[in-house]
């Protein structure tokens, strides 16, 4: 049974309550792409850096390991079920460490998945490492595959290469953790950066795309399809962290946030549809969506 906990008027964002597997297993539409941030199972009673003080690195009980087998099995049935969401052409992107990204790519693999890229995020402004026995961890790596070995899929090149200062794109992407003004509705334990997001979408769908987030959150993901004129539907669990994504959906409903957004991402477009407009270009297709 779909559980819809809010759905924007603009219709654009959407997030369903419930374990992702559950509610993906309860509707059937294909996604042009899909970002996936699951758990990297790390809450393991550590303690860490953050804003200078010392912190528990736990995030919730959605995070504790239950063991590698478990932790895999899960691992390999979200992947099962999203591929069934995937349209032919589209790709998805899944985040993780060292802890959990050698275990996502042989099951990607396992699954028919093509791995076009592992993007290496390259922090620049991480916490220290507080034992000083090894090197700062300043890293996460972003899996990109594509549904299927000889399905060609969708890739920006031009964009990106505009983008890099009429470079070719390296996979390794030097940019920072989140900013204050992207925590004005509250902030999740995990939360990704907007130019990361933004990024991804941009080299990998065209306008009015469809994109499913299985792992919401706070909904970084529907934000930044949002603000790149993407429709966006999320999938989380935790109604702490679907209010947020809610009020942080409501926030970009100001023309003035929206516009201020996208200056600081400093994003390429300038004829740009604002969310004032957008109901008049609805497609028909949207008045049977299952979500």
């Amino acid at each position: 049974m779909i559980s819809r906990y809010f759905k924007s008027e603009d219709r654009d964002f959407t997030l369903l309550r419930g374990d992702c597997v559950e509610q993906m297993r309860a509707f059937d539409f294909e996604f042009d792409m899909i970002f996936a941030d699951p758990p990297y199972f790390l809450s393991n009673d550590g303690i860490s850096v953050q804003s200078g003080k010392v912190v528990s690195v736990n995030k919730g009980e959605w995070d504790r390991s239950r063991g590698e087998k478990t932790d895999e099995a899960f691992t390999r049935m979200w992947i099962a079920e999203a591929r069934k969401k995937l349209a032919p052409t589209g790709t998805i992107w899944i985040s993780g460490t060292y802890h959990n990204i050698f275990s996502i790519a042989k099951i990607l693999k396992e699954q028919h998945f093509k791995i076009l890229n592992v993007v290496t995020w390259a922090k620049t402004n991480p916490p220290p490492n507080l034992s000083c026995r090894y090197f700062t961890h300043s890293s996460e790596f972003i899996i990109w595959a594509r549904k299927f070995e000889k399905t060609p899929h969708y890739f920006d090149y031009k964009l990106m290469r505009r983008l890099n200062n009429g470079k070719q794109m390296r996979d390794v992407w030097n940019l920072p953790a989140i900013a204050p003004w992207e925590k004005h509705c509250g902030k999740h334990p995990t939360q990704k950066p907007l130019p990361l997001l933004t990024r991804i979408i941009l080299a990998s769908t065209r306008e009015r795309a469809w994109i499913l987030d299985p792992f919401a959150g706070s909904a970084t993901s529907g934000i930044a399809a949002n603000l790149l004129n993407r429709r966006f539907l999320g999938i989380e669990l935790d109604e702490k962290f679907l209010s947020v994504a809610q009020e942080r959906k409501r926030e970009i409903t100001n023309f003035n946030i929206f516009e201020d957004f996208r200056k600081k991402l400093k994003l390429p477009f300038q004829n740009f549809i604002s969310p004032q407009t957008e109901l008049v270009f609805k497609e028909n297709l949207e008045q049977n969506l299952p979500f």
